[in-house]
């Protein structure tokens, strides 16, 4: 017997009840366009959308974005950014390398913390998804204890996922030009997930309108990476000439897994010598990493000041002398576990029980080299930017360089300085197969968040096929 008007508007209301009881998730909205945050002063000055894209169902895999369209023009390059870690939420990407907000840590009392316009910011020029990957990453979260165990290769498979339904859920960037991009231990996935992509165009016509990649300090394999240290950390006198070459003779020149005690010897001494120097920037100064509880900011590591109480949030400030690029982590992960900032952004309530700028992830490492995904890449034309910042210890360029030298390319423009504003920015040199290799002059861990300016004008010349 059918419902009266007034029978069938109940049942369907018990109906939805029940459904939004049993599924929320279903029902939770996956975009949000954000127009306000918590610490900027008025209105957004360009388009930010937050959400979520499930990338395993079985397994409830959801990865959170942040969507910055270009601020010049959204038919600009479309990038895909990805921070490091693996475990760093790309929020760090956002607010410490190319995007076009920051955190006023300098003027900081208490509360929530204020957030400025940087100009610098690579959305001039580009749109920017910053995706918090892998999962457990920044707000992505799995409604499974499995959907945590993850690697170098599901990262990658689940990122192609990610991009599949964001373009159907975004289908008038489908025709922009597609770059893969990201920094740090991003190394190793920034080749995985393009090679993926060039396979699915080449099997089945994947609509994905890929024209390259990039990859800033990146991590690629620990036999060019930290075999690169020791001649470094020499090229930077750091260590002296006697010490690099003893332990250049002992070890045969591979400082990796030392065949000998007196190659673990010197190792050790020159371990020794640099310990306290700051591998992010060898320039800044060497601190603590800051320690933090919910809820309260660990007062042993707030710059160079030691103190024996924990401090509670709201009691920061008025502590001076910040001389370390990292004390202001607590302040940054105080703003990201704000209930009114989370639901500012979107997240969702109740999947991630405290907010960590890296997090400590079950992770296979199951791809030990990227070189090999380089080689097939290049060979195939694609066009790569590998940058380094000069003063890097992590990620030393001199590594970078020798793998580059590995593929056996040709090169096309020698090594020769680039400027910006009519000073030198750094150094480059161009490969056949359209590999592009940059050096950022007194940058660090990682080139963007210390020089801005002229990463900036970097990516703009690039993109824009023009010479740097």
């Amino acid at each position: 017997m059918a419902c009266s008007t007034q029978a069938t508007s109940n049942c369907f209301l018990c109906s939805l009840v029940f459904l939004l009881f049993c599924f929320p998730w279903q029902f939770v909205l996956a975009q949000k366009r954000i127009y306000n945050l918590p610490g900027f002063d008025g209105p957004l000055p360009f388009a930010l959308e937050t959400g979520y894209v499930e990338v395993d169902e079985e397994k409830g895999v959801e990865l959170f974005y942040y969507f910055i369209e270009s601020e010049r023009n959204p038919e600009d390059p479309l990038l895909l950014w990805l921070t490091g870690g693996p475990g760093c939420s790309s929020f760090n990407g956002l607010i410490f390398e190319i995007g076009p907000l920051g955190f006023d840590l300098q003027n900081y009392v208490d509360g929530l913390p204020s957030i400025y316009y940087k100009p610098d910011s690579w959305t001039q020029v580009s749109n920017v998804i910053f995706v918090d990957s892998p999962v457990g990453a920044g707000y992505s979260y799995s409604r499974t204890a499995e959907g945590y165990q993850t690697s170098d290769t599901e990262a990658a498979r689940q990122l192609l996922r990610f991009l599949y339904k964001w373009f159907e859920e975004h289908p008038k960037f489908k025709s922009n030009h597609l770059y893969i991009s990201g920094s740090s231990y991003s190394g190793i996935i920034v080749p995985i997930l393009t090679l993926e992509i060039v396979i699915a165009k080449e099997s089945h016509g994947a609509p994905f309108n890929l024209k390259g990649y990039l990859a800033g300090n990146p991590i690629t394999d620990a036999n060019f990476d930290q075999e690169a240290k020791v001649p470094f950390v020499h090229g930077m006198a750091l260590i002296s000439d006697e010490l690099y070459e003893s332990t250049k003779k002992s070890c045969s020149g591979k400082y990796v897994n030392p065949s000998n005690i007196h190659c673990a010897k010197n190792l050790d001494a020159v371990d020794e010598v640099i310990k306290d120097v700051n591998k992010d920037h060898i320039l800044e100064p060497s601190c603590p990493s800051p320690i933090q509880k919910p809820g309260q900011i660990h007062s042993k590591a707030i710059g160079n000041i030691f103190y024996k109480e924990e401090v509670p949030l709201g009691s920061y400030g008025q502590l001076q002398a910040r001389t370390c690029r990292r004390e202001g982590d607590p302040i940054l992960m105080f703003w990201a576990n704000n209930d009114t900032v989370k639901d500012t952004l979107g997240v969702r309530k109740g999947t991630i029980v405290y907010w960590e700028r890296c997090a400590h992830l079950s992770y296979t490492f199951d791809v030990q080299s990227a070189v090999p995904y380089h080689l097939t890449l290049t060979s195939k034309g694609y066009p790569s930017l590998i940058f380094s910042g000069d003063h890097d210890m992590n990620a030393p360029y001199i590594g970078t360089q020798g793998w580059i030298r590995s593929l056996n390319f040709s090169i096309v423009d020698d090594w020769r300085p680039w400027y910006v504003d009519g000073q030198v920015a750094g150094f480059t040199r161009r490969y056949s197969n359209n590999l592009t290799f940059v050096t950022v002059k007194g940058a660090g861990h990682t080139a963007a968040e210390y020089k801005p300016k002229e990463c900036l004008a970097m990516i703009k010349r690039w993109l824009s096929g023009a010479p740097l």
